[in-house]
């Protein structure tokens, strides 16, 4: 294959690592544009493995904006969300995958170092060799493995405790949704965990709750008070975000943001709510992900 071609064949595994690093659509095209600058330059010749060597150029320029997003996110208005992907059916069959793209597990991936974040992500969710991932972040093999097991252990310890089938988590979104529709307090406490916690991402461009919201009652009575301030029809629509089942709510028929959950022993214990319009362009078209 010519370069073009082979950078193609792996655009979307690319996209992947990129996206699972930095958290962010528009930055992960921006790398993907960048690997496809320098590979571009590279004699195919010298290159053992292509595959890999893609990768590890991926990965050396997410670092580097990882590192750059940092002050952005330092400096954004209200809690920060990864942007929401509506996804391709075969994501949500592989539990994997589904499960290392999901909300709740990336936004554990934000309270990583960035070099931590960039060997769990190589190592867990992809499976890359020590060997391979060392010349990809610049460490000996010997320091992967101790990042790895440190990253390892404190995603472990933050990660949601059992996985739970897209079946359940959509049983429990249509208990929630129709809560919502009809705007029935007791219906929402019966499906929020005590415990439940709500983040809303509106990045000073629509209003948005500007700290996390804890609590079932807290929630339900901010929620509904919400709705009865405004005016606009509600309607909500199943969808799936980040390989996952979620929600689009619209306000008279105009898209007002995207809300994906955490669910576990049959309640919400996690709302993530995406307000910023920044962060809506990849929810009306489907983003192929893989990990090969």
């Amino acid at each position: 294959m010519n370069a073009t071609d082979t950078f193609v064949a792996h655009r979307n595994l690319l996209f992947t690592v990129a996206y699972e690093m930095l958290g962010s659509a528009a930055d992960a095209e921006d790398v993907l544009q960048e690997t496809w600058l320098r590979w571009a330059d590279v004699d195919p010749a010298g290159v053992r493995d292509e595959r890999a060597y893609l990768v590890r150029i991926t990965t050396r320029l997410a670092l580097n904006r990882l590192r750059t997003m940092k002050r952005r996110k330092e400096a954004y208005v209200g809690p920060w969300l990864p942007e929401p992907l509506l996804t391709t059916p075969d994501v949500a069959e592989n539990v994997e995958l589904a499960e290392s793209v999901s909300m709740a597990l990336m936004l554990v991936l934000e309270t990583l170092a960035p070099t931590e974040r960039a060997v769990f992500v190589l190592r867990e969710v992809f499976d890359f060799g020590y060997d391979e991932i060392a010349d990809a972040v610049g460490k000996t093999p010997a320091a992967v493995r101790q990042i790895a097991h440190r990253a390892r252990r404190h995603v472990d310890a933050r990660r949601p405790r059992e996985t739970v089938s897209a079946r359940e988590t959509r049983a429990v979104l249509a208990s929630f949704q129709r809560a919502l529709e009809s705007r029935d307090l007791q219906g929402l406490l019966d499906v929020l965990a005590p415990d439940v916690v709500m983040l809303s991402d509106g990045g000073g461009i629509k209003q948005a709750v500007p700290r996390p919201i804890t609590g079932a009652g807290r929630l339900a009575r901010l929620v509904l008070g919400g709705l009865a301030k405004n005016e606009a029809a509600l309607t909500t629509e199943p969808t799936v975000v980040n390989g996952n089942p979620g929600l689009t709510l619209r306000l008279d028929g105009e898209l007002d943001g995207v809300m994906a959950v955490r669910v576990e022993a049959g309640r919400i214990t996690g709302v993530y709510y995406v307000r910023n319009p920044e962060k809506l362009t990849r929810v009306e078209s489907e983003t192929p992900l893989t990990l090969r």
